[in-house]
């Protein structure tokens, strides 16, 4: 992108710094306030790059100045997530215009002030899909309805109150979007149960993928079920001067939880660039079904379940309990911490 700042620059709800910056704010304040404490701590900031190599300690990176190789002490890979677009969930259906993720949807309200349709259905049904929601209402977009193959919604009440209930959207559980059809333009959408919805514009949202590709490029191991690089509590990865911190290793946190990681993790930083230490190993974290992956974050441990679940949660080394939850109900696409 041509500004620093990443997804908060384009996402005006509240909800930002409550955990780092101990406030409230909006994203787009947020990404401007984090931007200037960088650059008054002299920090280079290059927009319009992509890095497409990374190994030994040698960055690459493309712009319309050409390629440009930085010779590095340390590396920290911080590229966050993505949302599962249409193409890696094999929505099948025509091609039209009007199908696009809620990253895209922010954009085009945010920054190009552009409205992306006038009648939409939201694929998905967790905070982000709700926050999707307000950006649609606000854009003068009405929301046709919410989709999820879950048996319910995975967000907090009072967020489905303040979106959902207060734009009247219905929410779709249990069913999947089976087809897409238009011609120039979404005309509609086919549920998997048979049920047709009219609309022009579809929104897939969360189902989160890290932005791995420099991590398996540079030959990280990457944890099952996550996809992200293996680190441990301080961003180590198993290449010894190369960190991993944020959404790129836990898909996906509050910006403010990414900001955390990367406190504690620039310690380890120096440590490694002034003494050279760096772990004998870095060891995955076990799981068992029903939990998808755990990994560590902002210092505390954070997972995912695959399903709605009832039951206690228990950390183990070896043979002993280090943790125990009490008994509750557990909800997928939602971050559950650990300390």
């Amino acid at each position: 992108e041509l500004q620093a700042g990443g997804v908060p620059r384009h996402t005006a709800h509240l909800g930002y710094g409550m955990r780092d910056l101990h406030r409230v704010t909006t994203g787009p304040r947020y990404a401007a306030r984090l931007t200037r404490t960088a650059e008054r701590a002299g920090v280079e900031i290059e927009v319009g790059r992509t890095v497409h190599s990374c190994a030994d300690g040698s960055v690459t990176t493309t712009g319309a100045t050409g390629p440009t190789t930085v010779q590095a002490g340390a590396v920290m890979l911080a590229t966050g997530v993505r949302e599962r677009p249409r193409a890696a969930r094999l929505v099948p259906g025509d091609r039209p215009a009007g199908v696009l993720t809620t990253g895209a949807l922010q954009q085009f309200a945010a920054l190009h002030h552009q409205r992306v349709g006038t009648r939409a259905v939201i694929v998905g049904a967790e905070h982000v899909s709700f926050s999707a929601v307000l950006t649609l209402a606000h854009g003068g977009c009405t929301v046709a309805a919410m989709v999820t193959p879950l048996p319910r919604h995975q967000t907090y009440a009072p967020l489905r109150v303040a979106t959902a209930a207060r734009h009247r959207v219905p929410i779709h559980t249990g069913v999947a979007v089976a087809e897409i059809v238009g011609g120039a333009r979404v005309e509609a959408v086919v549920l998997s149960d048979g049920r047709r919805i009219e609309c022009d514009t579809v929104v897939f949202t969360g189902d989160w993928v890290p932005d791995h590709e420099l991590a398996r490029l540079s030959g990280l191991p990457l944890l099952p079920g996550a996809r992200s690089p293996v680190v441990d509590s301080g961003g180590h990865t198993e290449r010894r001067g190369v960190f991993a911190i944020g959404n790129l290793t836990h898909p996906a946190e509050t910006a403010d939880v990414c900001a955390l990681d990367g406190r504690r993790a620039a310690t380890h930083v120096m440590d490694w660039l002034t003494l050279q230490r760096w772990p004998a190993s870095v060891t995955p974290i076990a799981v068992e079904p029903p939990i998808l992956w755990a990994t560590h974050a902002a210092g505390s441990i954070t997972l995912r379940v695959a399903e709605f679940v009832e039951g206690r949660i228990e950390c183990r080394a070896g043979d002993e309990i280090v943790h125990r939850t009490k008994h509750r109900q557990w909800t997928p696409n939602r971050a559950i911490h650990l300390p």
